[in-house]
């Protein structure tokens, strides 16, 4: 006989069980009996047996336990036995997952192994102790390496490595007649939000490569001094922007209104501008994600020979006035014009005030209903105005015009109205625009040697409720649109989402690219969706490059609506898979079996499964796959830096009895949000919306939650994706690991192969290789980084990589008032 045997044959000293024992058993008892219960209910709803007999298991495991002897850890490691050729069945060697459905069972199984409960045991009946924690060792052995094993691996993961620079491309000597030549790539400058008017969000420098990347440091830290929690503030107050630089000064805005320019070299404030902005705003949304910028008329090229050319160069400024603007967008509803060399408002421009106000012709004026967060599009002789139209609030919204102005004057030269899209000439005095129309909310995309400019369009209020939509709404809703530059006249439009009611607004800046297909050159866009497309598109007129197909869709709309038939998909696609019931996640198999319930309560038929009464699991949820950051192209490579996230969502439509009552937000509603948010006055039903969680706030869908992905354009195919961020900042333990975590907020590419990124929910700011989406260098930041990062060369000759870090407030990351450069130690 052993020793360790021994200890455990003498004779029992009581025949009333311990203590402890009675502590275990009442405790396996009741976690038992919350999964035998729940498990019948989940069978009642059609989902898995497991939960049921491993309950069961448990209470049998409990009743043995309290009687003493070796059993009773027989019956627990039988349980535990279940659980891993469950969970191998149902998700294979996925750590997270796996993780989930053993932790408890883990923890548990190895506090029975403790010498306290052998003993407790044997004072009842010592036969067999040792063989039966052998047995139960050995289970927990095996779930243990099943663990270390999974931890190995990433299901999903593409490893490939991206094409090499393509120097003949974007050459006029390879451009045929009917691909004009792209503006040069920015290198020494940022001249607009996405490097240039195509919004490629690519710069040529290449001082910076992948075998240099990891000696990046800090060259400069400016503070703005504007945080969020003023009074007044709403929730989503956020500092997303991308400054411009412009000869040896960076210009930006922060989200209380402030314009401030620095020296790009060392970071020190050179002028500061704080205009007058309306108080006692409700605002949805208080950001500016920046700044655009005109060269004056001096320094603008001439037209291409074109089919249909730009508008010619505006008349010069008046004497006096600006000549080179800075323009900004307001919360309150107007954009205001500043001389780029002191600040001061150009007064020529706007008759005279320096600004323009955004409600003239406006119907249903409400302050705060109606602003433009996003930065201006401008050309040689106009900018082009859109603005966010508020979400859910009722069917009698202002409008979402498309507006064109004279960049000297300020005088309006045409309009685009998706609800009269025919009558662009500029509207009459007495006239307003048409109620409730599709607005456009994020950044659009010029081309003016075809004289296009590419605008996204969201859909008419309410999102989930489409009943009483114009043709003119469902026409242009969810849709790229190509507005002709000379009249404001639709020369295209590409429709992403037919009669959408999940809130699928095209959220992110068309990227423009001459891609390189067989021996021809075709101007293309490239457009990100919020339900994980890309199309790309022969920017001319509209026709996919990459193949579109129609789709049949789930059918069932609520009372009074309807589904569309099929919906465009993409051949280049990052549309996660659907989910299905053994996706349920949580920190343990309780929560985790709480969300598998909730999965088979709500109406879910894959994506695009209609809001309903009932309650519809919407997947990928309004969050996006893609959102305002849109992606990168590299127009050498001919590849696209992406940052898909995959989040499921709740809607649940709620009947209005009238139109006053607040179902949704009710006398509980939070003290920043907005009277009326999600009410849909007017429309038969309000909606609840919320993000698909667990009990204990953690997404009830397994991770990873986001990637990084780099794409082929040409052909259409994922080269590569990882999983990409950690829940260091947004959970209770700061676990360091790569989960995978959702990402606000654009990528940069660079000519050096290089890519950059600070829009995950840590707080960390990386560079990944381009060719096969290695991280290679990260920064800590002192606050959250959703804004698309910026890179130009500064005075001294080195390439600076800039970040804006102030944080999210509907994320919840760290607030702050951060600008950051990085650059090479200097030589």
């Amino acid at each position: 006989m052993t020793r360790s045997s021994a200890q455990f044959t003498q004779p029992a000293e009581s025949s009333s069980p311990s203590t402890l024992l009675v502590v275990i058993a009442v405790l396996l008892g009741l976690a038992g009996l919350a999964l035998a219960v729940a498990g019948a209910w989940l069978i009642a709803l059609g989902g898995s047996w497991y939960y049921l007999v491993a309950g069961l298991g448990l209470i049998a495991s409990a009743l043995l336990l309290k009687r003493g002897g070796g059993v009773g850890l027989l019956f627990y490691a039988a349980v535990v036995l279940l659980t891993l050729v469950w969970a191998l069945w149902e998700v294979g060697f996925d750590w997270w997952p796996l993780a989930a459905r053993g932790d408890v069972f883990f923890v548990v199984g190895l506090f029975l192994l403790t010498p306290w409960v052998a003993r407790a045991l044997a004072r009842r009946d010592a036969t067999g102790i040792g063989r039966t924690r052998a047995v139960l060792g050995a289970v927990l052995a095996a779930f243990l390496l099943a663990a270390v094993f999974s931890w190995t691996r990433e299901p999903g993961r593409v490893e490939g490595i991206a094409p090499l620079p393509d120097v003949s491309i974007n050459t006029t000597a390879n451009a045929t007649a009917a691909a004009l030549a792209s503006p040069p790539a920015p290198k020494d400058d940022w001249t607009a939000y996405g490097g240039t008017g195509f919004g490629q969000r690519y710069s040529a420098l290449d001082q910076i490569t992948p075998a240099n990347v990891g000696q990046l440091e800090e060259a400069w830290h400016f503070r703005t001094g504007d945080v969020r929690g003023q009074p007044g503030d709403p929730e989503e107050t956020t500092f997303e922007v991308t400054p411009l630089k412009i000869g040896e000064r960076l210009f930006l805005c922060t989200p209380h209104q402030a314009v401030i320019a620095l020296n790009a070299t060392t970071g020190e404030q050179i002028w500061r501008y704080t205009p007058e902005v309306q108080k006692s705003l409700a605002l949805q949304h208080l950001t500016c994600r920046g700044l655009s910028y005109y060269a004056g008329s001096a320094a603008q090229p001439a037209a291409a020979a074109t089919p249909s050319p730009s508008p010619a160069p505006s008349a010069p400024a008046p004497a006096g006035a600006c000549d080179a603007k800075l323009f900004m967008p307001t919360a309150d509803g107007r954009v205001i014009a500043l001389d780029p060399d002191s600040g001061k408002p150009c007064m020529a421009f706007g008759g005279g005030s320096g600004q323009i106000d955004l409600w003239k012709n406006m119907p249903n004026v409400k302050a705060g209903s109606y602003y433009s967060t996003s930065p201006v599009v401008v050309t040689r002789s106009l900018i082009v105005v859109g603005g966010t139209v508020l979400d859910n609030v009722s069917t009698k919204e202002t409008s979402g015009v498309i507006r064109a102005f004279d960049v000297n004057t300020g005088a309006l030269v045409w309009n685009w109205d998706s609800g009269n899209p025919e009558e662009t000439a500029p509207i009459a005095a007495d006239r307003t625009y048409t109620v409730n129309s599709p607005n456009s909310w994020s950044i659009s995309s010029v081309d003016e040697a075809l004289g296009l400019v590419y605008v996204p369009t969201g859909n008419q209020p309410p999102d989930q409720w489409g009943g009483k939509r114009t043709e003119g709404a469902e026409r242009y809703s969810s849709s790229v649109v190509a507005l002709d530059l000379a009249s404001g006249r639709v020369r295209w439009s590409f429709q992403t989402v037919h009669h959408d009611l999940w809130d699928y607004d095209v959220p992110a800046q068309p990227s423009l690219i001459d891609l390189r297909v067989g021996s021809e050159t075709i101007p293309a866009l490239v457009q990100p969706t919020k339900q994980g497309e890309l199309f790309v598109l022969d920017r001319r007129n509209g026709k996919p490059i990459v193949p579109v197909n129609e789709r049949p869709a789930p059918q069932g709309a609520a009372t009074g609506d309807r589904t569309a038939p099929t919906q465009p998909v993409s051949g280049l696609s990052f549309d996660p898979p659907a989910l299905k019931p053994s996706d349920m996640w949580g920190g343990t198999i309780f929560d985790q079996l709480a969300c598998r319930i909730a999965f088979h309560r709500l109406r879910y038929e894959g994506r695009f499964t209609p809001p309903s009464t009932q309650g519809s699991l919407i997947y990928p949820g309004n969050f996006g796959v893609f959102n305002w950051g849109s992606i990168a192209v590299d127009p050498q490579r001919q590849i696209a830096f992406t940052t898909p996230a995959s989040l499921a969502f709740v809607s649940r439509l709620v009947p209005r009895a009238d139109d006053t009552t607040l179902y949704v937000q009710g006398k509980d509603r939070p003290n920043d949000s907005l009277p009326a948010l999600n009410e849909n006055f007017g429309a038969p039903f309000a909606i609840k919306l919320s993000a698909f969680t667990s009990v204990l706030g953690l997404p009830c869908q397994a991770p990873p939650w986001g990637h990084v992905a780099g794409a082929d354009l040409r052909s259409g195919k994922v080269i590569w994706m990882h999983k990409n961020g950690t829940v260091r900042d947004s959970s209770p333990l700061p676990l360091p690991f790569a989960m995978g975590v959702p990402n606000l907020g654009g990528p940069v590419m660079t000519a050096g192969g290089v890519a950059f990124l600070s829009g995950t929910l840590d707080q960390y700011v990386r560079g990944y290789d381009v060719g096969n989406g290695k991280e290679l260098w990260r920064s800590r930041l002192p606050a959250g980084g959703q804004a698309t990062p910026m890179t130009y060369r500064g005075s001294d000759g080195r390439q600076y990589v800039l970040v804006a870090a102030g944080g999210h407030g509907s994320l919840g990351t760290r607030t702050g008032d951060h600008v950051i450069a990085y650059a090479l130690p200097k030589r």
